[in-house]
């Protein structure tokens, strides 16, 4: 019997396919473009219609067939391409592929049905049609982006999906309800205007509530998302990036809002090229989705010292990975939704006035004229501003705003590159508020993940404060192994019996001694108890990612015991995550 996936590429044409996502120019038998994986002026990116292959010839050497592409080009997993291709070609997964319909296909249909009871529950809700009304938004986009209602009932999405023979197991999997204390199942999503997640081929995959003011009573977060599930990552989806993505090709420019109400209302005000995180930090896989469309951005945050902030990492994280950013100011409003509820059409002017990333850091710490009467002052803003510009890739633009820079303070190029270069590179990570600075380790050995990162981190500011040793015990076990035995050799006031652990633990107490920094002006307890819930929440997506690649892996051998409880293992672990 024909494989689903060799099915599949019999029906479709790797060169149609990839036409839509490239401009693919004919190159005798094949066809040629400039590879969408790197950047490069000559076309080494050819598509051969015979083999129904991609190769690119240049210098990331990457190739394979129409799945291949379609995971690397969107950042998707096999079985999310698997489904959208399947759909494509015409091909019923259902009939001919029960194990993946089982695992994964099932929370797709799931979350379709919940979105249409959501969305029948809107239309009989007098008060969530007022709110979103009264909020700016019209009926057109209202239906365009299917919102809809979650009453304040406890299980009424749930029982509406076990009469349409869902299991409950496969309910809670979805990350639509949970059970409590007493095993009964609750409705995750009650009282909330509900806002569906689309993947970046326009499948519903989660949801993100906003409670109604009428049943807000301060207990719970005015947002909340679907927990993270086989199908859905927030850190990977950016919302509305579906309906955005080839108006942002076409436009070259990304325009990046903060969330789903600023979206909403900047694509009903004529801001097409656009997209929102949910409500976390900007991610390298949110970047790796957009570098497919266009190297330029425009973020759009609110005009607060939290978007600020928010605004300041995402340009950081950007600039590191080479795009052009942009900063758009709101003057007297407080978020795109105000701006354009008082003055509809208000954005296009702005985004002709939106102001480069470094102009923004200027005016950010150098604008205060009284500053430099105070020299440390001085000198630490100034130190951020040559901070940002180090991370840029393009040795053009560092050189471009050091010569900005030496114009707007006086200080010669020659000092601000010395001072430049004794900056230690900081590295801001999406879901870390907690800035860790990287340094090279005396013994060359440099820190690989995030949650090494972190380890190191909590282990440094253990050797500045003995007193914080306590906290650290009950996070042991989720220390990367290195790192434990260090802590235990802390808590024992021993000294490491293998030299590899003893070099590190030598690296880590010289980095922190050479350049202490307490990110924000936080102290040193405040930034331990937060840098101890994100190296939990490290461990437990590292244990979910082996979970997940073990599911995969054990559908092929088709052991159901094993699966069903990886599945279950695999829920606890994301509900922990979400909880944290």
């Amino acid at each position: 019997m024909t494989s689903p996936v060799q099915e599949i590429k019999d029906r479709l044409d790797i060169v149609e396919f990839i036409r839509s996502y490239v401009p693919l120019l004919s190159a005798g038998k094949n066809f040629k473009a400039n590879c969408p994986f790197h950047k490069e002026k000559t076309p080494s990116f050819v598509v051969s219609p015979e083999r129904q292959t991609w190769h690119c010839f240049g210098s990331c050497s990457e190739g394979g067939d129409i799945f291949k592409f379609l995971m690397k080009y969107e950042n998707l997993e096999f079985y999310e391409v698997l489904k959208i291709l399947a759909e494509k070609a015409g091909i019923e997964l259902r009939q001919i592929a029960p194990a993946e319909q089982k695992q994964f296909n099932v929370l797709y249909e799931i979350n379709e049905e919940a979105k249409e009871f959501f969305k029948k529950n809107l239309e009989g809700s007098v008060e969530a049609k007022k709110y979103l009304l009264d909020r700016g938004l019209k009926k057109e986009t209202i239906e365009e982006f299917e919102l809809g209602f979650s009453s304040n009932k406890w299980e009424e999405l749930s029982l509406y999906l076990i009469k349409k023979k869902y299991s409950a197991f496969d309910i809670e999997r979805a990350g639509l309800a949970y059970k409590n204390e007493r095993g009964s199942l609750i409705d995750r999503f009650r009282g909330r205007i509900m806002f569906p997640i689309h993947n970046h081929f326009g499948k519903v995959i989660g949801f993100s509530g906003r409670i109604l003011p009428e049943f807000d009573a301060g207990e719970v977060g005015k947002y909340i998302n679907s927990p993270e599930t086989l199908i859905f990552n927030k850190s990977k989806i950016l919302y509305g990036f579906y309906k955005g993505k080839n108006f942002i090709r076409e436009a070259k420019i990304a325009v990046l809002v903060e969330g789903q109400m600023d979206f909403l209302v900047c694509w009903q005000d004529g801001v097409k090229n656009i997209a929102a995180v949910l409500g976390t930090a900007l991610t390298t896989d949110h970047l790796k989705v957009l570098k497919r469309q266009t190297d330029q951005l425009i973020f759009c945050f609110d005009n607060d010292e939290a978007g600020l902030k928010a605004a300041e990492r995402s340009i950081d994280l950007a600039n590191s990975q080479d795009f052009n950013v942009k900063i758009l100011t709101l003057k007297e409003h407080k978020d795109p939704a105000e701006a354009i509820f008082k003055n509809p059409g208000i954005m296009a002017e702005l985004l002709k006035e939106a102001k480069s990333a470094m102009e923004f850091y200027f005016e950010r710490y150098l604008s205060n004229a009284d500053q430099r009467k105070n020299m440390g002052e001085f000198k630490k803003n100034l130190r951020i501003v040559l901070g940002k510009i180090k991370i840029m890739v393009s040795p053009i633009e560092r050189n471009y705003w050091l010569k900005n820079l030496s114009l707007k303070t006086g200080v010669k190029e020659e000092a601000l590159m010395d001072e430049m270069a004794q900056i230690k590179t900081i590295s801001n990570f999406s879901a870390l508020s907690t800035q860790i600075q990287i340094t090279q380790s005396f013994n060359n050995s440099v820190p690989q993940s995030r949650r090494e990162l972190i380890a190191e981190r909590l282990i440094g500011l253990v050797i500045n404060d003995q007193s914080l040793i306590n906290q650290i015990k009950e996070y042991f076990v989720y220390l990367p192994e290195n790192y434990s035995t260090i802590v235990q050799c802390l808590i024992n006031k021993t000294k490491p019996a293998d030299e590899q652990v003893a070099n590190l633990l030598d690296s880590i107490s010289l980095n922190f001694s050479f350049k202490n920094i307490i990110s924000d002006k936080k102290k040193p307890e405040e930034e331990f108890i937060e840098l101890l819930r994100h190296l939990k929440a490290e461990y437990l997506k590292d244990k979910r990612e082996k979970l997940a690649k073990f599911i995969k892996k054990t559908e092929n051998d088709g052991n159901e015991k094993e699966i069903t409880s990886a599945l279950k293992e695999f829920d606890k672990v994301s509900k922990l995550i979400h909880n944290i």
